[in-house]
């Protein structure tokens, strides 16, 4: 019986840990989908200052149209950003 427990905890930490990990790349990847629905011709670069974000540090290298949509979901008091505001990204 203290088996099964121990098994059944390690599988819940297993599936938490999964779904903690996923949410945070899924949601990168629905924005610039969002984006690209929208037509803006999305890449990381679009947002970022580099090509392939580090997982954790996506916000400390946010380009201008990066921070715009921060401060539109922040004015908007949107729960994520969405990637069709992309569109109305003020260029330089």
């Amino acid at each position: 019986m203290r088996k099964k427990g121990i098994v059944i905890t390690v599988a819940l930490l297993v599936i938490c840990g999964w779904l903690g990990f996923t949410a945070t790349s899924t949601a990168s990847m629905e924005i610039q989908k969002q984006a690209k629905a929208a037509g803006v011709d999305a890449k990381c670069q679009t947002c970022h200052t580099v090509a392939m974000p580090k997982k954790g540090s996506g916000a400390d290298e946010l380009n201008d149209c990066g921070k715009w949509l921060v401060s539109q979901k922040e004015a908007k008091k949107a729960k994520e950003v969405d990637g069709a505001w992309a569109k109305d990204c003020p260029k330089k």
